[in-house]
Order: structure tokens, then sequence, then C-alpha cells
């Protein structure tokens, strides 16, 4: 039973059913409100899922010359990330006593993994347009990890040094959110700003950039490994804004009115990132660095020095 349970946690709830479901129906909202901005109607609500499964039934064609277990291995260390980090963070969220000292920083190792794999996956697949693509998205994570790390080392300092997602929690329940003190609101600013290119949107999108490289590390890849990159994808539009969500305001509540207030905190930062999405253009790849090596850092370090003399 024992072993049954976190299979079950890891499978079903908060793991890879529950965080799909949530994640299509994110993007589902994303093309919606995306396709009303620019006067048309959008999909329907189930599209997202149709085009996972459509993508299921599809052919897998291997491309010649690249390493073929590496190419297909990829898709699924991604989508195995994504879905530990959802499972560790909901597991903290519903129970703060379970968790273990440091998961913060397990958590922030494993949001990686679904960027190195469209890394190492483009790498793989022997593609000159894929292996420019991987390139900028191996540049694209040295310039937003820094200033990221940054933004969660925050929390952990007004927290008083704690290592875990639940005494992060347990603080803001007693202190108020993190996101209400000047540190924490700034941030939260840099946490965003890190999200839009964690996710891969509009404007740092640069890695795949359909009109230049023609997709970059997903050109070769086709039928249920490019399904399952695009679910990865899917779960991560959940999975980031949540970890927001419990670093620096206060967590989502599972009864009653905290599960209103949570479930809108959620849509407020996803309405920021469509809003992102949709006001901006696509950046070069020198801009992106600039911007985050830049401005996007000193934010960052002004943030912590801020929280560590207490405002």
């Amino acid at each position: 039973m024992k072993i049954i349970t976190p299979l079950l946690q890891f499978l079903i709830f908060p793991g890879f059913l529950f965080t799909a479901i949530v994640g299509l129906i994110a993007s589902w909202v994303d093309r919606k409100v995306t396709a009303r901005i620019q006067y048309r109607i959008g999909p329907p609500w189930y599209q997202p899922l149709i085009d996972i499964i459509k993508l299921l039934g599809k052919e897998t064609l291997l491309p010649r010359g690249g390493s073929r277990i590496v190419f297909l291995v990829m898709p699924l260390l991604g989508l195995a990330g994504v879905t530990l980090v959802s499972t560790l963070l909901w597991i903290s969220n519903l129970n703060r006593e379970i968790g273990f000292i440091g998961d913060v920083i397990v958590v922030l190792y494993l949001m990686t993994l679904p960027a190195l794999s469209l890394v190492l996956g483009g790498f793989a697949s022997g593609n000159p347009y894929a292996s420019i693509g991987a390139s900028r998205e191996m540049k694209m994570i040295l310039s937003y990890e820094l200033p990221f790390v940054l933004a969660l080392i925050v929390p952990i300092i007004k927290s008083g040094g704690v290592l875990t997602i639940g005494g992060i929690l347990d603080y803001q329940a007693v202190n108020g959110i993190i996101a209400g003190s000047i540190s924490g609101a700034v941030a939260l600013i840099v946490a965003i700003l890190c999200m839009q290119a964690k996710l891969g949107l509009v404007p740092f999108d640069i890695a795949e950039a359909e009109t230049e490289i023609i997709g970059g590390p997903l050109i070769e890849y086709s039928g249920a490994p490019l399904a399952v990159f695009k679910l990865t994808k899917a779960m991560l539009l959940f999975t980031i804004p949540v970890f927001l969500v419990i670093a620096f305001m206060g967590g989502i509540g599972v009864k009653g009115i905290s599960l209103l207030w949570g479930i809108l905190k959620y849509v407020a930062l996803l309405v920021v990132i469509i809003l992102i999405r949709n006001t901006n253009p696509r950046l070069r790849i020198d801009q992106a660095l600039r911007f985050f090596w830049g401005p996007v850092t000193i934010l960052a370090v002004a943030a912590v020095i801020l929280a560590l003399f207490g405002f």
C-alpha cells in the first residue's frame, strides 16, 4: 500500500493526469483569449486534447544521422520532470508537514528538465535548424536561470532560511504573502519574466521561432514524441504559475473561499502570461540575453538585498 499510494499520486493526482487535464484547459484559455484579441473565434474547449490525440495517431519518423535513442527518450524525460514538479508542489500545498529539507532546490532542478530535454532532443536529431534552436534554448537557460534562482531566494530569506515548500507556506500563513513586501513584489516580477521564458512564449519563443527556423528543436519530431512535447508544454503552463503562487502568494487552499481565492491567483498569472504574449514582438537571442543578464538580474539582486534588510 505504501508503494501503491505514491505511484497513484504520481500518475493520477496530483501528478500526471491532473496536471495534464488542467494544463490542457489552460492551453485552451490561452489560445481562446489570443484568438479574441486577434478578432478570431478561436478553438473549442476540447481542441488541445484533440491535437494531442491526433499526433498520437500519426507515424513517428526518425531522422537519419541522429542519435535515435536520445531522440526518443528526451520527450519522456521532459514529461517526467514536469510531472514530478507538479506532484511535489501539490503534495506540499495540500499537506505542509509532508516534505523534506531542500525540496525547493529539488523543484528548481527538476524544472529545468523540460528545457534540457528540448536541447538534447534537438541536437540528437542531427538537423541544422534543430541544432540552431537547441543552441538558442541552451543560451536562454543560461540567461534566465540566474535571475529566477535569485528571485526564489527571496521567499527563503523572508521565511527565515527555510528550505522547504511547506515552511514557506507556513510563514505566509502567519505573516502574510511574500509578494506583499517590497522585496517579494520585485522578486515576483522577476519570476514572472523568467516564467515567460521558461514557457517558451513570446517574446522569448526564440528557440522554436517558426518563421525563422521552422520549429527549431521540434522540426524533426512527429507523432507520439511531438505529442509528448506539446503535452509537456501545456503542463508547464499550469505547473510553473502554481509554483509562483506557492512561493510568493501563499499557495492554493482546498476549502471554500480559500480554494476560489487560490484559483484566482493562478488565473491572474495566466492572464499576465497571455497579455505579455500578445503585446510584444519576438526578441533576438542577443536581446534576450542582455535583458536577463542586465536589468532582470539587477532587479533580482536588488530584491535579495531588500529581503536581507527586512523590506
